[in-house]
C-alpha cells in the first residue's frame, strides 16, 4: 500500500498562466488522475464541471490571486509536508490494526476558489473528501490557520479512506446513518488530534461548538437519520444545507464535527483505546458508550 500526493503544484501553475482558452482542458488533464473517486457516481462524468461545483479554483479569473496562493503553498512545503504526514500516518494507523490492506491512494490537492463566499467564509477555506477507497481530494484556500493545519487535514482524511476501505466498516448508501457519519468525522479528528495535538488537530469549523451542549444535544436527535441527502444538515450545519439546497435543521457550521468528537471521546475514555485503534470500530459501539445503546 503507497500514498501518492500527485505533483498539482507545477499542474495548477501551468493552468493558471496559460491562455484562458486552454485552461479548462488542462484542468481536465489534471484532474484525471483521481478520476476513481467518482467510480459510483451514475451516468457520464464531467470532472471541471465537479472541480468548480466543489469550490475549486477558477480558469477565468482571479489568476493572480491564485498564483500568490500558490506561491505561498509551495514556499510553505506543502506538497511535501502532506507526503510526510501521510506516510507517517500510515504507518501509525498500520501498527495500530495489523494486517491493515487497502489499496494504493492518490491524493488531489488544489486551490479553493477565492470568489466563493460560502468556501472562504463557513468552510474557512478547506473541504476534504476521503470517503471513497484509494482516493483523497482536499480543496484549499492558504490562510495562514489552514497551512499550520495541513497536516492535520490530510491525516483526517486518511483515516476516512482507511475506515471505510474494503475490509473495513460498510458504507452501505441504503442503511448508512447521520451517525455513522458524525462518528467518522469525529474519529478522524481525534487520529489528528493524536498525532498534531489538541491546537491543531480537530477540524476548524467544528472548534467553536465543541462543549457546546445545545448543539450536542441537537445531534444526537438526528443520529438514526438515514438518506445521505441529509447528511450535510446535520453534519455541516445550516450554513452546507442551504449551499446544497437542503432542508437546514438548526445547526451552525461543523456542528456535526464537534458533536463526533464528544461522543468518540467518550468512548476512547472509557475504552483506552486510541482513535488509531478504532479505526474499524462500528458507529453504534461508539455511540452506545454516551446513549448506553448497541
Amino acid at each position: 500500500m503507497s500514498i501518492t500526493v500527485l505533483d498539482t503544484c507545477s499542474a495548477m501553475r501551468r493552468i493558471l498562466r496559460a491562455p484562458v482558452a486552454e485552461r479548462t482542458e488542462l484542468l481536465r488533464s489534471m484532474l484525471e488522475a483521481n478520476r476513481g473517486m467518482y467510480r459510483y457516481f451514475p451516468g457520464e462524468l464531467d470532472l471541471v464541471a465537479l472541480h468548480h461545483q466543489s469550490a475549486g479554483f477558477p480558469v477565468d479569473r482571479d489568476e493572480e490571486r491564485c498564483l500568490e496562493a500558490l506561491d505561498t503553498l509551495e514556499a510553505a512545503g506543502a506538497w511535501e509536508r502532506m507526503q510526510r504526514a501521510l506516510d507517517d500516518a500510515l504507518v501509525v494507523l498500520s501498527e495500530a490494526n495489523p494486517g491493515l490492506a487497502a489499496p494504493d491512494i492518490t491524493v488531489l490537492f488544489v486551490l479553493g476558489d477565492p470568489g466563493d463566499e460560502h468556501f472562504m467564509g463557513p468552510c474557512k477555506g478547506l473541504t476534504g473528501f476521503g470517503g471513497i477507497s484509494g482516493n483523497i481530494a482536499i480543496t484549499f484556500w492558504p490562510f495562514p490557520e489552514n497551512v499550520e493545519r495541513l497536516e492535520a487535514t490530510a491525516v483526517h482524511e486518511l483515516h476516512h479512506n482507511l475506515r471505510w476501505a474494503p475490509g473495513g466498516v460498510v458504507w452501505d448508501p441504503t442503511t448508512v446513518t447521520v451517525g455513522d457519519h458524525v462518528v467518522g468525522e469525529g474519529l478522524a479528528d481525534a487520529f489528528a488530534r493524536e498525532l498534531y495535538g489538541e491546537e491543531l488537530g480537530p477540524a476548524r469549523i467544528g472548534v467553536p461548538y465543541r462543549h457546546d451542549d445545545e448543539v450536542f444535544a441537537k445531534v444526537l436527535t438526528g443520529l438514526d437519520v438515514t438518506g445521505m441527502e441529509n447528511f450535510t444538515a446535520w453534519v455541516h450545519g445550516d450554513p452546507g444545507a442551504e449551499r446544497m439546497g437542503v432542508t437546514p435543521v438548526g445547526l451552525p457550521m461543523g456542528g456535526g464535527y464537534a458533536a463526533g468528537l464528544r461522543l468518540v471521546d467518550t468512548y476512547l475514555a472509557a475504552t483506552g483505546k486510541t482513535a488509531a485503534q478504532a479505526l474499524h470500530v462500528e458507529a453504534s459501539e461508539i455511540i452506545a458508550a454516551t446513549l448506553g445503546r448497541g
